[in-house]
């Protein structure tokens, strides 16, 4: 008699290393690999920076365009996270550093794009001569400095503001502090973290345009991709072909909202602050996809196994619990010492930047600076206001609705990652059309890329709320002015804090492409800062590039000590959850 053919019972099929799904999600690595270093390749070609400057408007070249963006997009937002996570510890962990890096980041935050870009671009060409790979690098690190500032306000807010619950485990367990950081105060601030990386992810879109059809100093670089197509298009005014590439943004944000940002937005609840589970959560089945594989188990040994060594070689910290080191009174001789310091570094800049001005263009030029940035500030504030009273309430409604957060957030991420000035074509001619002045249409213009962090931070402070709170509330049954009075604008205001300065700064940025817009040979220009930058980027004139941007970090820095500082300190004295 022929043996009855046996096969493995679903346990031992359970303990083998691998799975379908397994297979599936190599597969998808090998083809996402292939396509990189395809698509890659073109970085390392060679050009000449004096030769003819031409990008392809042709339809057929758009999927080698996206996937060209997408790559700048990720390397950048990885670069991002990295000085997130250091700059931002950094800045909250240490009382002298705080007073030096939390203002250079006001000032980081405030330099428009087309600064940076006048400033690196010569040096990384230099840096890779006669080759895309330095043109490339600019290009990424402008998307970088797009990111990362938004980013690194929301880790040094979230670390400030460290609850004391969590502050005292900490001390109790006797954590060093490279376990602080990476049990405690990582996880505190993964939400906020992952919304305003999502954020940052659609500021890099925004100026994917100017990061990729680069044009400072009279020279002309461009590279291959979505940005650069959508501005080539622009500049034939064949509206046909913008529509094309605003498609394929479209198609692009919600391909990376579905296979990495849902994803880490579902991830993200396992560290929100509660002790009953909420009954509706977030769902991803590309999260759900993974939790079946082995990936997760195999890459927490690894995790694990790099992990040991370099908490051994951070143990040099020391074995304080990861205690922070107690205060000093603000007359000691080493705070003197550094705060003497600072003054006299702070006064030679200064010093050596009125020489050179009073030398190039003259005093004169940089009160002419001040009355733009009056004009654009009027902008600015009118732009958060509106914001504010439009999109905290429906922040807080999608933050504190799962089944609505699931629907919501591929339109909210569409809305927030697309880059606004794609629109301005369109925009200039309505404008044209209804004879609107830029000077009132320039706040619609700078809201379309500025509103969303208000929007994305409102989110993660609702989300943020502890379930355990949202029960006592409904327990009480506080009415709803109450429930708002009592419970979600003190839960979210230190996010809406974090929201606000980004917002504003952002609207700053967003000024350069806001107040001088071009459709086809018409070109309409608004009073203001940004447009006195755009002009001087335009024709290489560095001194007024340089009063351009000094004046502008002045401002944004003004206004945040005088404003949004005070705000700041009010939520993580008052409300810090």
């Amino acid at each position: 008699m022929t043996p009855r053919p046996t096969f493995p019972s679903r346990d031992a099929l359970a303990r083998l290393p691998f799975s379908l799904v397994d297979l599936v999600l190599l597969a998808g690595l090998i083809v996402l690999l292939y396509v990189v270093l395809r698509v890659g390749e073109g970085a390392t070609l060679s050009y000449a920076p004096s030769g003819p400057v031409h990008v392809s408007t042709d339809p057929s070249n758009l999927p080698y365009d996206a996937m060209r963006s997408l790559i700048r997009m990720f390397i950048a937002l990885g670069l991002s996270v990295l000085f997130t996570l250091t700059y931002g510890y950094a800045a909250a962990r240490s009382r002298k550093a705080e007073r030096v890096l939390v203002p250079a980041l006001d000032i980081l935050q405030s330099v428009p794009i087309l600064g940076f870009l006048s400033v690196t671009v010569t040096g990384f060409i230099a840096l890779f001569p006669g080759s895309y790979l330095g043109l490339e690098c600019a290009a990424i690190f402008a998307i970088f400095t797009s990111q990362a500032w938004n980013m690194t306000f929301s880790f040094y807010y979230s670390l400030s503001s460290l609850s004391r619950e969590l502050d005292e485990l900490s001390r109790m367990l006797r954590l060093t502090r490279w376990q602080r950081y990476w049990k405690i105060e990582v996880p505190a601030a993964t939400i906020g973290l992952v919304w305003n990386g999502m954020m940052s992810f659609g500021g890099g879109w925004f100026f994917l345009a100017a990061a990729e059809a680069i044009s400072v100093l009279n020279h002309n670089y461009q590279l291959p991709g979505v940005g650069s197509y959508v501005a080539a298009a622009t500049a034939q005014g064949d509206l046909g072909k913008v529509g094309l590439g605003i498609l394929t943004m479209i198609l692009l944000v919600l391909a990376v909202n579905v296979l990495f940002w849902r994803p880490l937005t579902a991830w993200s609840e396992r560290y929100k602050l509660e002790e009953s589970v909420s009954a509706e959560r977030q769902r991803s089945f590309v999260l759900d996809l993974l939790r079946r594989s082995h990936w997760p188990h195999h890459l927490g040994r690894l995790r694990r196994w790099l992990a040991e060594p370099l908490g051994r070689a951070m143990r040099w910290l020391g074995r304080d619990g990861g205690k922070l080191p107690p205060p000093k009174p603000a007359t000691s001789r080493s705070d003197v010492i550094f705060n003497l310091a600072v003054v006299c570094a702070i006064a030679f800049g200064i010093y050596e930047m009125s020489a050179y001005i009073n030398g190039t263009v003259g005093f004169g030029e940089v009160a002419k600076a001040f009355g733009y940035g009056l004009v654009t500030l009027g902008r600015v504030i009118v732009l958060v206001i509106i914001s504010t009273l439009v999109w905290v309430p429906i922040g807080v409604w999608i933050g504190m609705n799962p089944r609505v957060s699931r629907l919501a957030q591929p339109v909210v991420q569409v809305l927030a990652s697309f880059p606004a000035n794609f629109l301005f074509p369109f925009a200039t001619l309505a404008f044209i059309k209804a004879g609107v002045p830029l000077n009132a249409g320039g706040i619609l213009l700078m809201s379309l890329g500025a509103q969303w962090y208000i929007l994305f931070n409102t989110i993660a402070g609702a989300m943020a709320i502890p379930t355990d709170l949202r029960e006592a509330a409904a327990t009480l049954r506080l009415s709803r002015i109450q429930r708002w009075r009592r419970l979600i604008l003190p839960a979210i205001f230190p996010a809406y804090v974090t929201g606000g300065i980004t917002a504003a700064g952002g609207a700053w940025n967003a000024s350069i492409v806001a107040e001088i817009v071009t459709y086809g040979k018409t070109t309409l220009v608004a009073t203001g800062l940004g447009a006195y930058i755009a002009k001087a980027t335009q024709t290489g004139n560095f001194p007024e590039i340089l009063v351009g941007v000094a004046v502008m970090s002045v401002f944004v820095v003004a206004f945040n000590r005088l404003f949004w500082r005070r705000l700041y300190m009010i939520a993580q004295t008052r409300y810090a959850l």
